[in-house]
């Protein structure tokens, strides 16, 4: 009786390793996470693939209000919980082992492709990688640059960033609740533009020279892994202007 987190790699059904899929298959339940990442398929040619039709989508509601749901059947069989990626890259995974463990649930974590490695295929040494930071969604009432100190901590020491760009799946329409309803927004993925504003404009708020937007050289990816993985370089105003066709 083990609860087994699973990678799944960064493109397909197919990037499951080998011992995943048979753990999938074995297994009693089985939980997609869709809140922190997302694949470029859906859940019907996942089960298509592992030969399953009761794999249960874990949503962000789900993930962070019931996740006793997810690791507890683990004490009376054996359950799969798959994420996007590897399973060590986001707090939510750690979280979920440290509270099945102290259950007293055995877990296991099966390894695989991730964007904190995959970034390498841009040509910067993984090695000369400081602090990775998200970038979440500004809105007009929140505009965060907490991630700011770090890439300026990053740049000082003479190391890149890797910022994982915000995604919104399932985010509840607070206007509608207001009336009553049970709303959600359409999901929204930020692009490596939009970001590219975003960290201009924490440049502009801050103006501590973390970086300097018409001068300094990054990298825009999109698509990591998948057969049309889009990467330009240029500085952010010029990041700012471009379509990755994401």
């Amino acid at each position: 009786m083990v609860l087994y987190i699973i990678g799944l790699g960064l493109y397909d059904e197919k990037d499951v390793t080998v011992r995943g899929l048979e753990l999938i298959k074995s297994s009693d339940k089985v939980f997609l996470e869709a809140y922190t990442s997302v694949l470029s398929i859906g859940k019907e040619r996942l089960e298509s693939f592992y030969g399953r039709e009761d794999i249960v989508v874990a949503d962000r509601d789900f993930v962070e209000c019931h996740a006793e749901d997810i690791y507890l059947p683990a004490k009376e069989g054996n359950v799969s919980f798959l994420v996007v990626g590897d399973p060590v890259c986001a707090t939510t995974h750690s979280d979920i082992m440290i509270r099945a463990r102290e259950e007293g649930v055995t877990v296991e974590v099966v390894h695989n492709a991730s964007a904190m490695g995959a970034v390498g295929c841009c040509g910067l040494q993984l090695y000369n990688f400081g602090q990775t930071v998200s970038i979440p969604y500004f809105d007009e009432n929140w505009r965060p640059t907490s991630f700011y100190p770090k890439i300026k901590y990053n740049r000082q020491g003479g190391m890149h960033t890797l910022c994982l760009l915000d995604i919104k799946v399932k985010e509840p329409d607070f206007e509608a609740m207001k009336r009553g309803k049970i709303v959600y927004l359409p999901p929204r993925f930020m692009s490596v533009s939009e970001s590219s504003e975003q960290l201009i404009e924490a440049e502009d708020v801050r103006k501590g020279g973390a970086y300097i937007p018409d001068k300094t050289l990054c990298v825009g990816l999109a698509r990591l892994g998948q057969h049309d993985q889009c990467i330009m370089a240029g500085t952010l105003g010029e990041l700012k202007k471009q379509d990755f066709c994401a």
